[in-house]
């Protein structure tokens, strides 16, 4: 990774004097109408129960207990106790990169293509037999694969959910806050593809930079090794499988701990005092660099732009539109379906305590998988079938989860923005019955307002950037060949001293950048004017009905519970060696519950001996009532044969 960390620290200085400009000279799109909350989960937990764990050490299943926190990590333990005490858990999967699945089936397809020419037939497990029907697999192209299994289809269902929001938010990519080392790295690891002749979309830029860089060593390794070891394996499909599986995790976690991003921080309170001293000297000569490039690169851009490009843009916004459009109404119809059985609940004699109980769960929507699943499931059907190929795009998963997250992004600020303007209007007088009905009604509507312009906004965005990322690396692979033996003499016409913030390579980007931005402006601009996608014009802006709404946004979240009534009580007391904070967390999703059964039996780590052991587990209070019933009178007939047949004297013996 020698050229890697040179590479990162040369745009390490780009970046830094882009983040520079960019306070210096300023600029920004429209302002949100909705108020954004810092963070939403804190002392939240998404979700926690038991699941059937397969273990690959002795290939037994045993009982888990799982608990996904606010980070979305997945961390299971012996049993329910063993967390509540705060002890360490048995292993923690971190989703990035990674498939939930629910069917052996679609497992063994992944399998069957990580090893060509070997193809399990559907039935016959690699090496794991299900112990359940109801199956729950996390597949990673690299690193080790995950079993679990649940009794029933609603438990797999809601967990399903869980699993999928938890890769969704652990493939969000970098964090945007860090406004250098993020760029800089992105932009790396994007020159470091495309020198390999790497250019389209990559579904594996997930994670933290040590996944990142395991997964850019592994792009690359990955075929060669299976060339060279595919071949040597010996036995049966199940038995190549495994081994070559444990080849390759091994190959993963072994870079994945050498794997670390170049340090170069300690450097920039030096580079960023040059850089505001030497600023505008440094704008007027990339200035004038830019401009020779752009009059060698520019026609023929240009003229790729017409031939290959233009007739295809109107196919791929509205590929990107269609579902994106679906999945963002949903989520506004799920948000006014909710304030609809707040108001029901309230006019029905609920009152504030009620009131209280519901918004509890409100609070949290956005970050309930299972509630949002309906919107998640609009925006999977994007499709890009006949565009992939031409313009390198590996997958769509890179835009379809992208767009999940914004969707639950508006989501939150929809409902925080709501959260404030029913309290401050609760606090103002009080209110109930038909005025608190009203009220809600009120700012329902002014909140869904607001989301209709920001929803526009963002969906304006998210078109615009995914058209880029789809279009510009099929541009810069076709100029290339033809332009990049012309770019070295133009280094040489910047001065030493500006030459760490100025690379060609980045100046010859920006270019073909330059040269394709006002064809997507305008094919964004024009999709606007379509009413069916319900996208506010760029001429129309929502003037702010609500200007000391932003005062609101310094305000915490508000805890309905404890003001208004509503929700568990919850003890102060927590379990010895383990602080409250850790301990007592509302959870978002609700335990399962199944009809006519108590708690699912997942409280301990025995052994399960398979199916029909677990079967056992799934009988109703009923049956296990009638059975224990059935076994207490044979023995009580049994013990009465035996007494009979040894005599009176024989009553004291213990029965073996």
């Amino acid at each position: 990774m020698g050229e890697f960390g040179h590479v990162y620290k040369e745009q390490y200085a780009v970046a830094l004097f882009n983040s520079v400009r960019f306070e210096i000279e300023g600029g920004g799109g429209p302002q949100s109408q909705l108020l954004h909350r810092k963070n939403p989960l804190e002392d939240h937990s998404i979700f926690s129960g038991g699941l059937f764990q397969y273990l690959e050490g002795n290939k037994k299943w045993r009982n888990r207990f799982v608990f996904v926190a606010d980070t979305y990590d997945v961390s299971f333990y012996e049993n329910k106790v063993a967390h509540e005490r705060g002890l360490h858990p048995k292993g923690t999967i971190n989703c990035a990169g990674y498939k939930a699945l629910t069917s052996m089936e679609e497992y063994l397809d992944l399998v069957s293509t990580s090893l060509p020419g070997v193809k399990a037939k559907v039935g016959s497990g690699p090496f794991v037999k299900g112990a359940t029907q109801f199956p729950l697999i996390l597949w990673h192209p690299y690193a080790r694969h995950h079993y679990f299994c649940v009794l029933t289809e609603k438990e797999q269902t809601k967990w399903h959910a869980v699993l999928q929001d938890c890769v969704r938010h652990s493939n969000n990519g970098l964090s945007e806050e860090c406004r250098v080392q993020t760029p800089a790295f992105t932009d790396a690891v994007r020159l470091h593809r495309q020198a390999q002749g790497h250019y389209g979309t990559w579904d594996m830029m997930c994670g933290g930079p040590p996944q990142i860089l395991a997964n850019l060593v592994m792009e690359t390794l990955y075929p060669e090794l299976r060339n060279l070891i595919g071949p040597r394996l010996k036995g049966k499909i199940q038995q190549r499988q495994r081994n070559w599986m444990l080849v390759s995790r091994s190959t993963y976690v072994l870079h994945s701990v050498l794997s670390q991003a170049p340090e170069v921080s300690l450097k920039t309170p030096r580079l960023d005092a040059a850089l505001r001293t030497d600023m505008d000297q440094i704008i007027t000569s990339k200035e004038h660099v830019s401009g020779k490039i752009r009059a060698l690169v520019l026609p023929r851009a240009e003229q790729l732009l017409r031939r290959s490009v233009q007739p295809y843009v109107s196919s791929i916004l509205e590929a990107l539109m269609e579902p994106t459009s679906r999945g963002f109404s949903e989520v506004r119809d799920v948000f006014f379906r909710e304030l609809v059985e707040v108001s029901k609940n309230t006019l029905n004699g609920g009152g504030k305590d009620k009131l209280g109980e519901h918004m509890e769960k409100i609070s949290m929507l956005a970050f309930h998988p299972v509630k949002m699943q309906s919107c998640y499931e609009k925006v999977e059907q994007l499709s890009l079938e006949g565009l992939q190929q031409r313009f390198d795009v590996s997958s769509p998963s890179v835009f379809v989860q992208r767009a999940q997250i914004l969707m639950r992004e508006q989501m939150d600020n929809a409902v925080y923005t709501f959260e404030q303007l029913l309290h401050q209007s609760l606090e103002e007088k009080d209110q109930r019955g038909e005025n608190l009905c009203k009220t809600i009604q009120c700012c329902q509507d002014r909140v869904l307002k607001k989301y209709d312009y920001d929803s526009s906004t963002v969906r304006k965005k998210f078109f615009r950037e995914a058209l880029l990322q789809i279009i510009i690396p099929y541009m810069l692979k076709q100029l290339a060949p033809s332009c990049h033996p012309d770019l070295p003499p133009f280094q040489e016409l910047i001065f030493e001293d500006f030459s760490r913030f100025i690379l060609v390579e980045n100046m010859f980007e920006e270019v073909v950048l330059q040269s394709v931005t006002k064809d997507i402006m305008m094919a964004v601009k024009e999709a606007a004017v379509q009413k069916r996608h319900n996208l506010y014009r760029d001429s129309m802006i929502l003037t702010n009905s609500d200007p000391d709404l932003h005062l609101l946004g310094e305000s915490p979240s508000v805890d309905w519970a404890a003001q208004f009534g509503g929700g568990d009580e919850e003890s102060d007391e927590s379990p010895e060696g383990c602080g409250r904070s850790k301990w007592r967390r509302r959870q978002v999703v609700s335990m399962i519950k199944l009809d006519g059964m108590g708690p699912l039996p997942y409280e301990s780590c025995l052994e399960v001996p398979g199916p029909s052991g677990i079967f056992s587990q799934c009988m109703t209070r009923h049956l296990l009532t009638s059975y224990f019933s059935v076994c207490f009178q044979l023995t009580n007939t049994v013990t009465s044969v035996i007494i009979d047949a040894r005599g009176p004297a024989s009553a004291t013996v213990p029965l073996p």
